[in-house]
Order: C-alpha cells, then structure tokens, then sequence
C-alpha cells in the first residue's frame, strides 16, 4: 500500500476509536454498555465467522433487524470480510422480503427473533441463501428457528477477535446496497461505495457539530440508507449510539433525558413523536440541548416551532436512497435568530443548500438549463458529486435514465430562491394543475398543519369537469379535537390563494409505505376512481 494513498472505507473509524477510546461507551442497549474495544472485537469476530462460512470479495449478506447493537456490528463486520451488506426494511411484507433478498444474491441472512414471522412463509424461496444467523435478545425463546440456523451469539463466538478486515482495493467497491421503498413497482438496488459512505458519514458530523461527547439516539431505522451513513458517522467521531427496538413516544422521551441525548434523526412524524412524548411526560423543556435531523416532507412551520420550544434545534435535510440518505441542508443564517417564530420556521423548513461534501445541487428545466432564481418557477431537483449512488444493481436501463447528462435526476420539483437555496413543491407525479395553474401540495400541507386540530394531512388531486384537477385534503385530526371541513378549507383560504384551497376535505387515517411515507398515489387513485369516503364539491 502506498504511503501517501489509502481507499477510504468507514472500516477504519471503528478501527481507530478502537484505540482511542477502548473504554469508552460505544452502545447503549436495554441498560447493557459495550466499549469500543469490544464493538471492534465483536465486528472483527463477525468478520472472521462470515469468512469461515464461505463469505468473501462482493457477496452479499443480508440484514432483517431492528436497531439493536447486532446491526451496528454488521455495518462492520460485513465490510470486514469484504463483502456488501444489504439492510432489508423490516416494515415490508414476505414477499418484499424474499424478493430483495433474491435480487441481490444474498449468500448469508442475519435476522432478529422479531422478524422470524416474516421470513417463515418464504422460507423456500430464498434461492442463494446459504446461512441463517438469528440475533435474540437475552432469554428470548421463538416457537419456530430455520432449519439449520445458529444463533448469533454462537456464531461470534467462533470468530476470531485477532482477524483484520479486508480493505477494499478500490474505494469505489460496493459496500452497501440499499433498496428503494418500490411504491410503483419492485424495488431498486442503490450501490453505495466505501469512498462516498465515509463522505456522507463525515457529511453528518460537520453539518450536525457532533463531537466526541455526541449521544446519538436511533430513532431513524438502521435500514434505512444506513442510517443515512450514521451508524458509520457516530462511530467516526467516537460518539455513543443508544438503540431502541421500538419508538414509544413517552418511552422516547424518558430515555433521552436519561442518556442525556444530544442527537437523532428521523421524519416528521418521530418530531411530532417526541413532543407527544413530552406532554405527556409533562416535560416542558429538555434539560439539555438537543438537536435533530430532519427529512422526508418539509416539516411543518408548527412542528419545528414545536421543537424549538422544546429547546430541540431542527436542523433540515433532504435528500433519497440515491444520494446516500441527506445530500442538501438548510444552513441557518446567523440573522435568522432576529425573525419572528414563524418566519424562522418558514425558512427553515426549506431544503437549503447541498451537503458539505455533496459538491453540486440544480433546479433545472427539462431542457438542463437552470430555472431562475427567483423562487416561483418549477424545476427538477437534481445533484452530482461524491454522494450521489454508484448505480442501481442489475438495473443499467434504471440506472442510465437516473444518471443522465451528468446529473442524478430526483424527480422531485422545486423552486430556487434568490439567496440560493431550493425549496421542494412536489414531487412531478404529485404537482397539481388547476385551470392551468400549478398547485404544490406540499404548500397546502404545510397551510393545514399550522390548525391545531390537525395531525395528518396529504392533499391530492381529483378530477374537476371545470378545472381539470382541483386539491382534496385528507386529515387525520388530533385526538380529542375537532373540526369541520367547511372550517379547514376556510383556514386555507384566509392564507392562500383561493384556488389553492382544497375543494373537499376527507378525515380518515392516512395510509403510509414501510418507510413512513404518505402513500399518496394511494389516496389519488382512490380520488380519480370515485371511491373516497366523501367527495366533495
């Protein structure tokens, strides 16, 4: 190896820290502490009994856990032995299962005792699987194992401690692949490289001022975009990760002011998690600063002002599997903490600027030229660099459409602001034209959280004999509250342009893919096919 070049692989945080800070906590799990000296021993051991089943260069180990220590161990241990993890969304069905899991060849599955259920009836349609490795929790007993399974514990028992990890020869080898949430059909295959995951692991602790003393909470799954490269980011800095099996808001809440945690990250919905946890705690405030990450859809102005209150900074974030998880962030300027409340929240709650380390972010026209600046004409989000995905595995048609004329195409919509900074308004499938004008219904979204009756809202398109396509919101009210439609769609109205104003509203609880995301096609369909609860209007 040369002196003066080594491939960049997150194998070496762990490798360091190892050294740094033996004694210190690296995991937190059920009242249980493990150091770092033993996380590198338990990864290097998982390494050595991977190999000694036959694992080796590029195959495929797949991962079906919560996030419990055993998943950390594996965003290691698998590179260490040279070959590519693939975290399987747990929240999908048998079937989604077995198809990631044959799609991508895996050799090897490490699955929790939780998750037994899920693989049982897909058992014989697991082709390329060759070792079940179950991970359980102390004293947990399952009515039903794989035939010829071991349990995890045993398994890293008959690993090596002393064994060395396998760097890659090229930095741009595949240590990950991660598959899209497939709302419109099967999943793809993201390839991550070792180079860009320790990019975007470094990203996450730039952007989010982590430092050693950092106590991360997993409230964001572990399989979703590794995390978003922090299972490998908090272990770069030598942080502490508290694991959590389950999001109970008030159990949330008790464990970080226990843990005294600094840092988490999730979707909208884990923030309005945390404040529901807080109320009913009765917490008024944490007793430490708190900061957190968001993504998914724009948080709400009510919801970061939420947090705020909580004294829990909101830092905002954007990007997709694609681009390694965050690849933009909204930057708070230091003359932002002069505005109002509800302006600071209307600012931040845009996408902001690209990452650290993500090097370039477009809104372009379909042409490729750039929209203005302007913060009013539609584009489509796109970025190139270091964090944007290898390519789709087994997929180059997918993959060549995604990646074309130098830029990873998101599909999402946005506008350019003139200090800079993009904010999304739909994703293409989702704008709505209304009478030629063009509605973001994420605008309208964001008008309707800020009613303190609501709880969800998605609003989608119907068919309109006059206008073409008008909104219709969906609302899942908070518990206990109350309101009426003909009050909501006023709400809009006083805030809004009139034609923006959803023309009916339908209250039902609104239906999410595995990854939390609002299944608005679902609701769409159910719109242009007649079928909702209501219609009106």
């Amino acid at each position: 190896m040369q002196s003066n070049y080594t491939p960049l692989t997150p194998q070496s945080f762990l490798r360091r820290n190892a050294r740094v800070y033996p004694g210190k906590t690296a995991m937190v799990y059920e009242g249980r502490a493990t150091s770092y000296a033993a996380f590198y021993d338990r990864a290097r051991r998982l390494a050595s009994a991977l190999k000694g089943i036959g694992i080796g260069l590029e195959d495929k180990v797949a991962v079906l856990t919560p996030n419990v220590p055993a998943h950390l161990e594996c965003d290691f241990g698998i590179p260490m032995a040279g070959a590519v993890i693939v975290a399987v969304n747990y929240r999908l069905n048998a079937q989604e299962i077995a198809f990631i899991i044959n799609h991508c060849d895996a050799k090897a599955l490490v699955v929790d005792w939780e998750f037994l259920p899920l693989i049982q009836p897909v058992m014989g349609e697991l082709k390329a699987i060759e070792k079940i490795v179950v991970v359980r929790d102390p004293g947990v007993k399952t009515p039903w194992q794989p035939q010829g399974s071991v349990d995890y514990e045993a398994f890293l028992a008959g690993g090596d401690p002393a064994c060395e990890g396998i760097l890659p020869a090229d930095e741009n080898q595949t240590i990950a692949i991660n598959y899209t949430s497939g709302t419109t059909g099967n999943p793809k295959g993201v390839m991550y490289t070792h180079r860009s995951a320790y990019l975007n692991a470094a990203c996450d602790l730039l952007q989010m001022n982590m430092s050693a003393d950092s106590v991360y909470l997993w409230t964001l799954p572990m399989f979703h975009c590794n995390g978003w490269c922090y299972t490998w980011g908090v272990t770069a800095i030598g942080g502490t990760h508290v694991c959590l099996r389950k999001i109970v808001p008030k159990e949330v809440v008790t464990l970080m002011v226990e843990q005294k945690v600094t840092h988490f990250c999730g979707a909208p919905i884990v923030l309005r998690a945390v404040a529901d946890g807080a109320a009913e705690a009765g917490l008024k405030r944490f007793p430490h600063k708190v900061k957190v990450s968001v993504a998914a859809a724009p948080p709400s102005p009510a919801v970061i002002e939420a947090m705020l209150s909580l004294n829990v900074d909101v830092v905002h974030v954007y990007g997709l599997t694609e681009t390694y998880g965050p690849t933009t962030v909204c930057e708070v300027q230091p003359e932002w903490r002069n505005l109002g409340s509800a302006e600071l929240a209307r600012r931040m709650a845009r996408q902001g600027v690209p990452y650290l380390l993500s090097e370039d972010l477009g809104v372009l026209h379909p042409d490729g030229r750039p929209v203005p600046a302007d913060g009013n004409t539609l584009g489509e989000v796109c970025m190139k660099g270091n964090i944007v995905m290898q390519g789709y595995y087994k997929n180059p048609q997918a993959t060549a459409e995604a990646l074309r004329d130098g830029w990873f195409h998101s599909g999402d919509l946005g506008v350019l602001h003139p200090d800079g900074y993009i904010e999304l308004r739909d994703r293409a499938k989702d704008i709505i034209i209304s009478g030629g004008e063009n509605i973001s219904t994420i605008e309208v979204e964001n008008t309707l959280y800020a009613h303190p009756a609501v709880q969800d809202v998605a609003v989608v398109s119907k068919p309109d004999e006059k206008w073409g396509e008008v909104p219709v919101a969906f609302v899942t009210l908070r518990e206990g509250a109350q309101a009426g439609e003909e009050e909501l769609i006023a709400f809009v109205r006083e805030r809004l342009a009139h034609y923006k104003a959803p023309k009916a509203v339908v209250f039902q609880t609104l239906p999410r893919t595995s990854t939390g995301k609002v299944q608005k096609y679902v609701l769409r369909d159910q719109m242009w096919a007649g079928q909702a609860k209501r219609i009106g209007g």
